[in-house]
């Protein structure tokens, strides 16, 4: 990794999140099909598969984590692909016209985009969302300028974080009504971003 994030480490990370997504997407299908519509595989891969295809040009990093929120928008019709681009977009607007982001500000950017997912989605922490999986990380990687440091503190972060949760019941969306049968259950947008975090883990290569 890079010293600094930059347009090529977005497009790095993309790549190597696509490869997890198409591995997982089976599976996400199947846990998403156990409490809701059952197509958070089948969306999401469709999406990583044109980000490899037509990734954001330019060395800006802000606007292309915004080319990435657009091709989400464009191409995901789901609350999940509208809360990742809303993150996204967050993002972008505090890094727009920089070319190199230093890794120690990582934290704020998870930070703006919990908060920009939040509003969106009119959820709240403890709801059993993808949500607090994004808080984990960025209360994890909080002052960490270590690059792979920094995806391993997430990754670990966002890995107890789901477990903690699955004995929790779900609190947001069409899972609510699964009340007390909701314990033991992972919420699936937590178990994806589970895996796009331990996709940039350097053992993952």
């Amino acid at each position: 990794m890079s010293k600094e994030m930059t347009a090529n480490s977005i497009h790095w990370a993309m790549d190597r999140i696509k490869v997890s997504i198409l591995a997982h997407a089976d599976e996400l299908n199947a846990r998403d099909g156990a409490i809701g519509d059952g197509d958070l595989g089948v969306t999401l891969s469709r999406s990583v598969e044109l980000f490899s295809a037509t990734p954001p040009a330019g060395d800006d990093v802000g606007m292309v984590l915004l080319g990435y929120a657009k091709m989400l928008t464009g191409t995901v019709g789901s609350t999940y692909g509208t809360l990742m681009a809303t993150g996204l977009m967050a993002a972008a607007k505090l890094t727009k016209g920089r070319t190199a982001i230093p890794w120690t500000e990582v934290s704020s950017l998870l930070g703006a985009a919990g908060v920009a997912m939040a509003a969106r989605g009119k959820s709240q922490l403890g709801d059993k969302t993808v949500l607090d999986a994004v808080e984990s990380a960025r209360a994890a990687t909080d002052g960490i300028g270590d690059p792979k440091k920094l995806v391993s503190a997430a990754a670990e972060a966002v890995r107890t974080t789901t477990a903690e949760f699955r004995m929790r019941v779900f609190k947001q969306g069409r899972a609510r009504i699964w009340g007390e049968k909701g314990i033991g259950m992972e919420d699936p947008g937590m178990v994806a971003f589970q895996y796009m975090a331990e996709s940039l883990l350097p053992e993952s290569s």
